[in-house]
């Protein structure tokens, strides 16, 4: 397993949609294997291929406290989004910055485990928050995209410069 390199805002990569995973096959388990220990060494509760360079339908989730329930989502899908929840969003792609961002409270996601089978799960709460914004990076969206356009100035600025440090 290897710790894969993360992409940071506002990186015109994190903007490219992601392409329908093809083949469930010993690369992608390595990818997953990869995309796992690098979100939980980040840390993390939510990766998506594209935070990591790699243009697929694939994301992983773990809300657990200890962190040993990964989730695998291929080719996720949101069949039904119901009530509306604020939540503070944090990102790996957007290191050290928090904002609230308004997103369903419910949502029903339809996708393919590790294995390539089929499975739907509805999801509240956390879970919903995780999924929409790791969904999201997949359609080449940031979360920082829902804030004004003031904040996501600043943000940017804030990222630029930190990167010019580095």
């Amino acid at each position: 397993m290897a710790i894969l390199d993360i992409l940071n805002y506002p990186d015109p990569r994190l903007h490219t949609v992601a392409k329908p995973v093809k083949e469930v096959d010993a690369a992608l388990h390595r990818l997953i294997d990869d995309m796992a220990e690098t979100m939980y060494a980040a840390p993390g509760i939510g990766l998506a291929a594209t935070q990591v360079n790699r243009h697929i339908q694939l994301l992983i989730i773990d809300t657990s406290e200890t962190k040993d329930q990964l989730q695998v989502f291929i080719n996720p899908r949101i069949t039904s989004k119901d009530g509306e929840q604020e939540y503070e969003e944090g990102c790996l792609s957007v290191p050290g910055v928090y904002e609230n961002v308004t997103r369903a409270e419910k949502v029903t996601v339809e996708a393919l485990d590790e294995t390539g089978k089929l499975f739907t799960l509805e999801a509240h709460g956390l879970l919903s928050v995780c999924i929409q914004h790791e969904i999201d990076h997949l359609l080449g969206k940031v979360f920082v995209e829902y804030l004004s356009p003031l904040k996501r100035s600043r943000i940017k600025n804030k990222m630029l410069k930190h990167h010019r440090a580095i």
